[in-house]
C-alpha cells in the first residue's frame, strides 16, 4: 500500500510529476492520465488517486504547449465515461454478492452510505452532481449498479457528468494555470481545488450528526 505521506505529495506536487513523465514518455503521458481517471472513476478501492488535481494540471501543461487540449479532453473525458460504465458494471453484477459479506474488507460502508444519501437528496442527478466530489464520484456509478438502474437512462448521466466535468477542470487549467502566481503556488492551488470539492461532504457529515435517528443498516435504494 501506497504511504499516505508519498500519497499526498504525489497529489499536491501532480504538477512535477506529469512534467517529468511529459518530458520522459512524450505522448505516452496521454496513456498515463486516462489510466488515473479510469481507475480513479471505476474501481470502488482506488477513489484516493487524484482526479480534480490531474484535470487542472493536465489543462495547465496544454496551455504550455507540452500536451494538445484537444486530446487531453477527449482522452480525458472517455476515461471518466468508461471508467463510470466499468464501476456500474461491477455494481450491478458483484454489489449485492460483495453485500452479502458483514466485513466487506476492501469498501468502506460510510461512504457507499454517503454516495445513497446524494442518491436520496438528488435522484439520478446524483451521477452528474457526484462528478465533483471526491469519493462519492467514485462509489455513485456503483451504486447505480447496485440498484439496477436502467443502463441506457445511466450512460446519459454519465457523459453529461463526464464533459461538464473534464470540461471545467481542464479549461480551469489551461486558463488560468500558466498565470504565475498560479504557478509560483500551485500546491496552495491543488489544496483549495481539493478544499472546495470537498465541501459538499463536510456540510453531509455536519447535517447527519445532527440527526438523532438511529443508524439503520445500509440498503441500497432502487433507482429503476
Amino acid at each position: 500500500m501506497i504511504p499516505i505521506t508519498e500519497l499526498i505529495g504525489f497529489v499536491l506536487h501532480i504538477d512535477k510529476y506529469l512534467s517529468t513523465i511529459i518530458q520522459t514518455y512524450d505522448t505516452w503521458t496521454y496513456a498515463f492520465i486516462f489510466i488515473i481517471i479510469f481507475l480513479e472513476t471505476g474501481l470502488v478501492l482506488t477513489p484516493f488517486l487524484p482526479g480534480d488535481s490531474l484535470l487542472f494540471a493536465s489543462g495547465s501543461f496544454a496551455a504550455l504547449g507540452s500536451l494538445n487540449l484537444g486530446i487531453v479532453f477527449t482522452v480525458l473525458t472517455i476515461a471518466a465515461i468508461l471508467g463510470d460504465t466499468a464501476n456500474y458494471a461491477f455494481g450491478y453484477y458483484l454489489g449485492p454478492k460483495v453485500f452479502k459479506k458483514e466485513n466487506a474488507r476492501f469498501l468502506k460502508r460510510e461512504y457507499l452510505e454517503r454516495t445513497n444519501d446524494f442518491y436520496k437528496r438528488f435522484g439520478k442527478k446524483t451521477i452528474v452532481l457526484a462528478r465533483f466530489v471526491p469519493i462519492v464520484r467514485t462509489f455513485a456509478p456503483f451504486i447505480a449498479g447496485i440498484g439496477k438502474m436502467k443502463y441506457w437512462e445511466f450512460l446519459k448521466f454519465n457523459i453529461f457528468g463526464a464533459i461538464l466535468w473534464v470540461g471545467l477542470f481542464t479549461l480551469s487549467g489551461y486558463y488560468f494555470g500558466t498565470i504565475p502566481i498560479v504557478q509560483e503556488n500551485f500546491s496552495l492551488v491543488i489544496i483549495g481545488i481539493i478544499i472546495v470539492s470537498v465541501i459538499p461532504i463536510i456540510i453531509e457529515i455536519i447535517r447527519s450528526r445532527k440527526k438523532t435517528e438511529p443508524k439503520k443498516d445500509f440498503t441500497p435504494l432502487s433507482l429503476r
